[in-house]
């Protein structure tokens, strides 16, 4: 929406050196798209809920299948790549050792188990075995490309020139930004002034939750694969889709110019990890789950979902997912 010309930037603000961001004008010349993406947020949002609530996407399951989902992931998948080239492209150096790591820590490391200190009520202060690299490979290796930055920033290897090629790998490019931040702050709704709403884009943004709708069904099936769950029922999805667009019309009363959905590269980190949680048992509330040692019928809608605990051992009473 932003990208049409009623909503293009004034050439004004381009020059990021000569603008004044505390300034009344800047100020609203950002709010007021602010307000715009939020009134149309919440507008398509209602549309999200209606779906999901009256059980249509249930009745439309029939006609989506792999051939319907596959091509629509790849195709919203596909635009993200020049953002990812580009952002990979500020030093292919540092872009490249980030994903040889996370492929080094979640594919050939991940059944090592590292010693670290921990805290129980019965242990008290205790060593254990945990596989971080199992638990952890992105986290980790951006912690470690971020360390390595930080080095050949302050050793001034990196380039301290805004043109040259590798600046943007610096660790204090930004850090203005953290300095003038307000310690605290708290969001309400309407804090950027009443939501503006426009035929054009709640349409655009319609297309958009049709979209995700689509996405959101295929990520549902993908997850219940990857933790030994039966397929989610069409009455399940229902209440899945419904909460997103509720989701996205609370994420737009906030104005946080973005709605909410299921994410699929959350999806490929759990295929990543093999663990759905760290350490404990929780509930997902929209797929079902079988019972123990029962005849495999679908009891209670929702899934137990749990790992081994810091000892090793599972919970009593919890359903394994790791694979």
């Amino acid at each position: 929406m932003l990208s049409l010309p009623t909503w293009k930037c004034p050439d004004w603000t381009l020059n990021a050196s000569q603008v004044n961001t505390s300034s009344p004008e800047f100020t609203e010349e950002w709010q007021m798209r602010i307000r715009e993406l939020q009134g149309v947020i919440m507008a398509a949002s209602c549309v999200q809920m209606f779906v999901g609530f009256s059980g249509l996407v249930g009745y439309l399951m029939r006609f989506i299948g792999p051939l319907t989902i596959a091509p629509t992931i790849s195709l919203m998948a596909l635009p993200l790549f020049d953002s990812a080239g580009n952002d990979a492209g500020a030093h292919w150096g540092i872009a490249a050792m980030t994903i040889f790591l996370i492929v080094l820590f979640s594919q050939y490391l991940k059944h090592i188990a590292v010693p670290v200190p921990l805290y129980g009520r019965q242990k008290k202060c205790h060593m254990s075995s945990v596989r971080l690299f199992q638990l952890f490979p992105v986290l980790l290796a951006l912690c470690i490309s971020w360390l390595l930055c930080f080095v050949l920033t302050e050793t001034n290897t990196l380039p301290s020139a805004p043109t040259a090629y590798g600046y943007l790998a610096r660790t204090d490019t930004k850090g203005h930004v953290l300095s003038q931040a307000p310690w605290f702050r708290f969001p309400y709704p309407g804090q950027w002034g009443l939501p503006t709403i426009s035929l054009a884009g709640v349409f655009g943004f319609i297309a958009g939750v049709i979209a995700s709708v689509v996405e959101s069904v295929g990520d549902y099936y993908a997850c219940a694969r990857l933790v030994g769950a039966p397929p989610p029922p069409k009455h399940a999805i229902n209440r899945g889709i419904g909460i997103e667009g509720l989701g996205c019309l609370l994420a737009g009363a906030w104005g946080t110019g973005n709605g909410t959905t299921s994410y699929s590269e959350n999806v490929g980190a759990l295929g990543i990890t093999k663990y759905c949680t760290s350490s404990c048992a929780q509930f997902l509330p929209f797929w079902p789950s079988r019972e123990p040692g029962g005849t495999g019928e679908v009891g209670v809608s929702q899934l137990t979902l749990c790992s081994q605990d810091s000892s090793g051992e599972r919970p009593k009473g919890a359903i394994e997912t790791r694979m």
